[in-house]
C-alpha cells in the first residue's frame, strides 16, 4: 500500500453534491447524512472491492472506480480491494444461476495486473489490499460470530435468490457465505464509506452491520448505477465478449465506442467520463456521430493520454471517410470446415452467434476493397482477406 502526505480535504458544496448525485442510484444513510461527513473537513476512508472474475478491467468496472476518484479528488483516501479470497467464492448478486467457483490459481493469474489496470484512473495515491490478508485467517468460530448477525430469511429476501428459489433453480449455501466476506472487508480496513453497484445492495449494508457488531460507525453507503450495456447492448461483461477493456489499443478502443447504439451516448458519457453535464447537453444536441465522435476521444484520451486519443480520431476519421482500413486490425483465425460465425465469436469481433448471423442477415459482413457481401456462414474466404463486420469493425481472415 502507498502512503504519502495527507491532501487537503475539499468541501466545495458543488463538488460534493456532484460527487452524491453522478451515476448515483441510492445514499444510504441518505444524502444529507453523507453529505455532512463530507462537508466536515474529516478525512474518510473510502473503500471500493472488486473480483478479479476476468484478466481485464473494463468500462462496465470503471464506474465505481471513477466514483472512488471522485472522492479521492476530494482529498479522501481511496482503498482499492482486490478480491483474491471473495473471487474463489463468487457474487451472485447480479445473477440468474450459480456462478461458477474459480480455482485459486485462476483468481491470482487474473489478479496480477488490477492494481497497475487500476491506477490508469486513480494514480499512484490510493491503498491497495487484497482481502486473503484477513480472511484466510479466519477460524470457523470467528465465521459462526459473522454468520450469526444474519438470518436465512433476510437472504433469501433478495429479489433475485427468491426468483431462482421459485423458479426451482439451485442456490447453493457457498453463496450466503460472500455477503459475510465482503461485510468483513469493511471492518477490516476500517471504512468510513463503501461504494458499489446498486445490485450489491444486501452486501454493502452487510457492512454497516458488522462494523456495529465491531463497534466501528456504520459505513456510508454510495451505490452506483448498474449496469453499464456493452457493444451488443446487453451488460457489459467478459463472458458475453461485449466490452470495451482498460487495455484495448487507443483505435480498437475509439472503434468499439463508435459502434455503440446511440441512445447509450449519454449513458455512456454521464457514468464514464466527467466530461461536465452542461458540456454534454450541448453535444447530444448536436449530430449523434459528432457526439459519440467526442465521447470516443475523451475515453481514449483517459486511459492512453491525448496524443493517442488524437492518432485514433484521425485514423479513424481517415479509415471512414476514405473507405480505407485501419491501422490495427483484429486477426480471425478461420479452421477448416469451421464456421465464420463461430470464428468471429471466438475472436472476439462480435459478442454471440446470434449477433454474427443477424449481421450476416443483414449483408453487413463484406470483404474491403470489393465490397462484396459475405452470404453464408461456410462461403470460402481467402487468407489474408479482410473483412468489414458492421459499420465500424474489421478483421483479417488467418486460415488454420
Amino acid at each position: 500500500m502507498l502512503f504519502g502526505k495527507k491532501p487537503p480535504i475539499i468541501t466545495d458544496e458543488k463538488r460534493v453534491d456532484e460527487l452524491l448525485s453522478r451515476g448515483v442510484a441510492e445514499v444510504i444513510p441518505g444524502n444529507k447524512a453523507l453529505k455532512e461527513l463530507l462537508m466536515s473537513g474529516k478525512q474518510l476512508r473510502v473503500k471500493l472491492g472488486i473480483d478479479p472474475t476476468s484478466p481485464n478491467l473494463h468500462l462496465g468496472r470503471s464506474v465505481p472506480l471513477l466514483k472512488l476518484k471522485d472522492f479521492q479528488d476530494l482529498g479522501h483516501q481511496a482503498i482499492l480491494i482486490v478480491g483474491d479470497a471473495t473471487g474463489v467464492i463468487g457474487d451472485t448478486s447480479d445473477k440468474q444461476s450459480e456462478r461458477p467457483m474459480l480455482s485459486q490459481e485462476e483468481v491470482k493469474k487474473n489478479a496480477e495486473t488490477y492494481f497497475t489496470q487500476a491506477s490508469t484512473l486513480l494514480g499512484d495515491s490510493f491503498e491497495r489490499r487484497f482481502n486473503s490478508e484477513w480472511l484466510n485467517k479466519l477460524s470457523f468460530s470467528e465465521l459462526g460470530e459473522l454468520a450469526n448477525q444474519f438470518s436465512v430469511a433476510e437472504f433469501i429476501a433478495r429479489d433475485n435468490i427468491r426468483r431462482r428459489l421459485d423458479a426451482g433453480t439451485r442456490v447453493s449455501l457457498r453463496e450466503t457465505l460472500y455477503p459475510l466476506m465482503q461485510g468483513y472487508d469493511s471492518v477490516a480496513v476500517k471504512a468510513d464509506v463503501e461504494i458499489g453497484g446498486v445490485d450489491q445492495r444486501f452486501n454493502l449494508l452487510a457492512g454497516r452491520t458488522l462494523q456495529e457488531h465491531y463497534n466501528q460507525p456504520p459505513q456510508g453507503v454510495v451505490m452506483t448505477e448498474f449496469p453499464i450495456e456493452g457493444l451488443d447492448g446487453r451488460k457489459m461483461s467478459s463472458s458475453w465478449r461485449n466490452i470495451i477493456a482498460f487495455k484495448d489499443e487507443p483505435s480498437e478502443m475509439f472503434g468499439k465506442v463508435m459502434s455503440v447504439k446511440d441512445e447509450l451516448i449519454e449513458k455512456y458519457f454521464r457514468l464514464l467520463t466527467r466530461v461536465p453535464m452542461d458540456d454534454v447537453s450541448v453535444l447530444l444536441s448536436a449530430h449523434p456521430r459528432d457526439a459519440k465522435l467526442s465521447l470516443a476521444t475523451e475515453l481514449v484520451r483517459m486511459y492512453h493520454g491525448e496524443r493517442e486519443a488524437e492518432n485514433a480520431k484521425n485514423n479513424f476519421e481517415n479509415t471512414f471517410s476514405k473507405g480505407g482500413v485501419p491501422d490495427n486490425v483484429v486477426e480471425c483465425t478461420l479452421s477448416q470446415g469451421e464456421s465464420l460465425i463461430d470464428a468471429l465469436v471466438v475472436s472476439g469481433v462480435v459478442a454471440s452467434k446470434t449477433e454474427g448471423r443477424r449481421l450476416l442477415e443483414a449483408g453487413a459482413i463484406k470483404i474491403t476493397g470489393s465490397d462484396q457481401k459475405i452470404t453464408g456462414a461456410n462461403q470460402t474466404i481467402d487468407a489474408g482477406a479482410i473483412l468489414r463486420v458492421g459499420k465500424h469493425r474489421f478483421v483479417k481472415i488467418v486460415c488454420n
